[in-house]
C-alpha cells in the first residue's frame, strides 16, 4: 500500500513543481499540499473504505482548483493549464470513478460528479459519466431527463437528446413527466430549425446542401410524441400539461388545436377540462389590441371577459353537476375578486357574483365544507353578519358530526357577540362524537375565561376533562391548571394539581407547568419541587433525559437542594432511561459536570 501511495505523490510533483515554478504557490505551501495530499490517500488506500474520505479528499481537490484560479487572476498568468489544472481534473475523475464505483447506489454522489463536470467543462468525461449512471440508475426517469437537456442545450446534439428519450420511454413507457419533456425538446429543435432557415433565407444563402423538412418545422415531430402518450396516458392534467408547453410556441396553433379537440372529446366530464376552457375566454379577450384604450374601456372589457368566463361556469356547472366543479367555478371567482382594481364597480361585481356562486353551490347542496369557511369570510368582512350566522347554522345541518363546521358557527356567533353562544355550544357537544371535541370544549372554555363568571367557567373545566377521550383531557388539564393559577392562586392550584394527579394521562407540559409555578413563588420549596420532579419521573423518566437533568440542576442550584442527591439521581436514570437514551443521558451529564450545559 505504501509504495502505491508514494507512487500517486511521485506523480503529482510535475505539478507541483510548475506552481512553484510560475509563481502561484510558495515551496512553504507545495509542502503543506503534499503532507495534506498523503494523508488524504492513506485514508483513500485502507482496507474498510470510507465514502466520507473519498468525498473529503474531492474537496480538498476542488478547493485547490478554486485557489489556483483565484491566484492566476491575481496575478494575470493563465499558461501551463495541461500541466497543473487537468493534471488535478484527471485525478478528480478518477476519485469519482472509484466513489461511484463502490457506493452505485448513492445518487447524489453521481450528481456531485456531473456538477464538477459542468462546472469545470469537462463535457467528454460528463458524456461518460452520464451513460454509466443511467446503465445503473436507469429507473430514474429524473436521469434521464437531465441527460437529455444537457445533449440538447450545451452540446446542441437534437439526435443524441432524442435517443435518450427513446430509451428512457422504454425503461419508463407511461412516465408522464418524460413524455412531456420530450415533446418540449422536439418543439425547441423545431423552432431552432425555423430560426436557421430564416436566417439562411434573410442572408439570401442557398438552401440547396441544408435539408429542412417541412414536416419538422412544422412540429410534426411532437405531435407524433404527443398522439403516442395520449393513447399510454389518461387524465386532464396530462393534457393540459401538453397544451401548456405547445402555447410557449407560436408555430403550434394546429397542435394546440388538435389537443384542445381531444380535450373536449375524451374528458368532456372532468371539471378541470371545463375549468381550463372557463378561464382560456380571459386569454381570449386579452389577444386583443390595447393600445389608445381608456381605463373605463379597460374595465369594461375586463368585465365582459370575466362575464363570458361564468357563462362557461354556467354551463358547466348544469353538464357536471359534482362538487369538484362548483369548487372550480367558487375559485376563479374568488381569484378575481382578490385580484386588484381601481373601479369600485368592478370590485362590487366580483363581490356579487362570487356570494351569488357561493349561495348556487350551497343551495345545490354541492358545496364542499372547505368552503363554507372562505364564504363565511367573505360575508363578515363585507359586513354582511346576519347572512354569515344563516349560512354558519346550514354548514352545522349539512355538516351535524363535522368538528370544523361546528368552530366555523361558534366563531361567528363569539365574533358578533351573540346571546346564543352557550346553546350553540350544547348542541356542538351533543352532535359531535367525543374523540374530537377537545377544539370545542377548548374554544367554549377560552370563550367562557373572558365571559362567564370563574364558577361557571370552574364547573366547564370541570366538565370538559369527563366528557373528552383520556389522550385529549390532557391539554384540558393544563389549560386549567393554568387558568387557575391565574384567577385563584398558589394554593388553589395546588390542591387542583394534586386532585387531577390521580387520574392518568398526562403531559410532560403539565409537570413543567407546576414546577414553573413552584418556582415564581418568594418562597420556593425545594421539598415541593422534589415532589413534582418524581411524578413526572414516574411517568416520563424513561423516554426524557432532560427531566433528570433539570432535576440534577435544580438540586445543585436550589438554596435548599442538596448536590449529594444527585449521585442517586444519576444512578438510577442509567437504570431507567431506555436505548440510546442512556448515552444522551451521559454525554449531557458530562457537558454539565464541566460546566458547558
Amino acid at each position: 500500500m505504501a509504495e502505491r501511495i508514494e507512487q500517486r505523490l511521485e506523480d503529482r510533483i510535475p505539478e507541483l513543481e510548475q506552481l512553484e515554478r510560475v509563481g502561484l504557490f510558495t515551496r512553504k505551501e507545495i509542502r503543506a499540499v503534499l503532507r495534506k495530499a498523503s494523508a488524504l490517500e492513506y485514508k483513500i488506500q485502507r482496507r474498510a473504505l470510507r465514502k466520507e474520505d473519498f468525498i473529503n479528499y474531492i474537496q480538498y481537490e476542488v478547493n485547490l482548483l478554486e485557489l489556483i484560479k483565484k491566484r492566476r487572476a491575481r496575478i494575470g498568468y493563465s499558461f501551463k493549464k495541461d500541466e497543473i489544472e487537468h493534471s488535478i481534473l484527471h485525478r478528480v475523475h478518477s476519485l469519482f470513478n472509484r466513489a461511484t464505483g463502490k457506493w452505485k447506489d448513492d445518487v447524489q454522489l453521481w450528481l456531485s460528479h456531473v456538477a464538477f463536470c459542468k462546472q469545470w467543462n469537462s463535457k467528454h468525461q460528463l458524456s461518460k459519466v452520464f451513460s454509466t449512471m443511467l446503465a445503473i440508475h436507469s429507473n430514474k426517469p429524473a436521469l434521464w431527463i437531465m441527460a437529455a437537456k444537457w445533449e440538447m442545450e450545451t452540446r446542441l446534439s437534437s439526435e443524441s437528446a432524442r435517443h435518450l428519450f427513446l430509451r428512457a420511454l422504454r425503461f419508463h413507457p407511461e412516465c408522464p413527466k418524460l413524455y412531456q419533456e420530450y415533446f418540449r425538446m422536439e418543439l425547441m429543435h423545431a423552432e431552432k430549425q425555423r430560426k436557421e432557415k430564416k436566417d439562411f433565407e434573410q442572408a439570401e444563402m442557398d438552401l440547396g446542401e441544408f435539408n429542412y423538412s417541412e414536416e419538422i418545422l412544422n412540429g410534426e415531430m411532437a405531435r407524433i410524441v404527443y398522439r403516442d402518450a395520449s393513447q399510454k396516458i389518461k387524465g386532464v392534467e396530462f393534457q393540459l400539461a401538453m397544451l401548456c408547453i405547445a402555447k410557449l410556441f407560436d408555430f403550434t396553433q394546429d397542435l394546440q388545436k388538435e389537443i384542445l379537440e381531444s380535450l373536449q372529446t375524451r374528458y368532456a366530464d372532468d371539471p378541470l377540462t371545463w375549468d381550463y376552457m372557463a378561464r382560456r375566454e380571459l386569454e381570449l379577450g386579452s389577444l386583443q389590441p390595447t393600445e389608445h384604450t381608456t381605463k373605463q374601456k379597460k374595465v369594461s372589457e375586463m368585465a365582459q371577459r370575466e362575464e363570458r368566463c361564468c357563462a362557461v361556469f354556467e354551463e358547466a356547472v348544469r353538464a357536471v353537476p359534482t362538487e369538484d366543479m362548483w369548487k372550480c367555478y367558487i375559485t376563479f371567482c374568488l381569484e378575481r375578486y382578490k385580484r386588484k382594481t381601481n373601479s369600485e364597480e368592478l370590485k362590487q361585481k366580483r363581490l356579487e357574483r362570487t356570494l351569488s356562486v357561493f349561495s348556487k353551490a350551497h343551495e345545490s347542496s354541492l358545496l364542499p365544507e372547505a368552503l363554507y369557511k372562505q364564504w363565511l369570510q367573505l360575508l363578515l368582512d363585507s359586513n354582511l353578519s346576519e347572512k354569515a350566522v344563516e349560512v354558519a347554522e346550514a354548514a352545522t345541518r349539512h355538516f351535524s358530526q363535522a368538528v370544523e363546521a361546528w368552530q366555523m358557527r361558534l366563531q361567528v356567533l363569539i365574533q358578533l357577540e351573540r346571546d346564543d353562544v352557550t346553546q350553540c355550544f350544547e348542541d356542538a357537544i351533543k352532535h359531535v362524537k367525543s374523540k374530537g371535541t377537545l377544539p370545542l370544549w377548548t374554544l367554549w372554555v377560552q370563550w367562557s375565561e373572558g365571559t362567564n363568571s370563574k364558577e361557571d367557567t370552574e364547573a366547564l373545566y370541570q366538565r370538559s376533562l369527563h366528557a373528552t377521550m383520556p389522550a385529549e383531557s390532557v391539554t384540558m388539564k393544563e389549560m386549567y391548571l393554568d387558568w387557575t393559577y391565574r384567577n385563584g392562586g398558589y394554593k388553589k392550584v395546588k390542591r387542583l394539581f394534586t386532585s387531577l394527579c390521580e387520574n392518568r394521562p398526562f403531559s410532560l407540559d403539565f409537570f413543567r407547568k407546576m414546577i414553573q409555578i413552584e418556582k415564581e413563588q418568594e418562597s420556593c420549596k425545594m421539598l415541593h419541587l422534589r415532589e413534582y420532579y418524581e411524578r413526572a419521573l414516574r411517568e416520563f423518566g424513561s423516554t426524557n433525559t432532560d427531566l433528570w437533568l433539570d432535576y440534577i440542576k435544580e438540586e445543585l442550584s436550589h438554596p435548599k437542594g442538596k448536590p449529594e442527591n444527585c449521585g442517586s439521581i444519576h444512578w438510577r436514570a442509567m437504570k431507567v432511561l431506555q436505548g440510546d437514551l442512556v448515552e444522551d443521558f451521559v454525554s449531557k451529564y458530562t457537558l454539565l459536570q464541566t460546566g458547558h450545559l
